[in-house]
């Protein structure tokens, strides 16, 4: 069984991660935080293992050697090469926390970035200082739960036309830009091929709507703007639950499965 992951943050956490004295033998005490959870919630316990990363590709292997003080003596250290390709997910704010529900699957799914996206249809309003930090706090948590060493990262809120302006910036840049859409007349086998064409180093995102679907003008403006609207099939998909599906289509076809 893979050891259980925890995430340090350098920029307040106690922790040597910038540091040269970093390596196998050496001694940390674990921030407080991650003892109530590695020590307190998961009973974790002298002599187990465990995993710290920054959440940039840094894995840190540990042995508990404390668990009353939470001493950890590092046994191995590495950085894991992130993606060649980046899986993005546009998502549209939902009502009922469907929208963290998305960026919590697709996070263990092995998303890469997340845009929160304020739909002309969405219900639910983005609140600034409170949004952004439930939706961080969800990316964290799966990244632990996922045990990846990679945190997606969590871009600014846009409205519909700051998304236009944002398709037309990546697509230019060479992004493949897929809006989920039930009316799109290409499916995704079109997305395969799409896929399959793309230089090695360019993005794939994904656009989700919210409950009640994505506006007719919406599709219109980001498919000016350079982006594909693409069906996932016949069936009619919840806003919790396509962003996810797309993205595990996606890591098959490009081999992270």
């Amino acid at each position: 069984m893979t050891a259980p992951l925890f995430l340090l943050d350098p920029d307040h956490d106690d922790s040597p991660l910038a540091s040269d004295e970093l390596h196998t033998g050496w001694r940390l005490t674990l921030p407080e935080h991650i003892r109530r959870h590695a020590l307190g919630s998961m009973r974790l316990k002298s002599g187990d293992q465990l995993d710290l990363s920054d959440g940039g590709g840094l894995r840190i292997r540990a042995l508990v050697r404390d668990a009353s003080t939470g001493l950890v003596e590092v046994t191995a250290v590495g950085r894991q090469a992130p993606p060649k390709k980046e899986l993005i997910l546009v998502q549209a704010l939902a009502k009922g926390g469907s929208d963290e529900q998305a960026i919590d699957m697709a996070t263990q799914i092995g998303v890469d970035q997340v845009m929160p996206w304020q739909a002309d249809r969405s219900i639910a309003k983005w609140r600034p200082g409170r949004n952004d930090r439930h939706w961080q706090a969800t990316l964290d948590a799966a990244t632990e739960q996922s045990r990846r060493a990679y945190r997606p990262r969590l871009l600014d809120k846009v409205d519909s036309r700051g998304l236009a302006s944002w398709c037309r910036k990546a697509t230019d840049q060479g992004c493949l830009v897929l809006v989920l859409h039930q009316d799109a007349d290409l499916g995704w086998d079109a997305v395969r091929k799409r896929v399959d064409e793309l230089p090695a180093s360019s993005p794939v995102a994904v656009v989700v709507g919210p409950e009640g679907g994505i506006a007719d003008q919406e599709v219109q403006t980001m498919m000016r703007e350079g982006a594909l609207a693409v069906r996932l099939g016949g069936n009619i998909l919840r806003a919790a639950l396509a962003g996810p599906v797309a993205m595990t289509l996606l890591a098959d076809m490009l081999g992270r499965w």
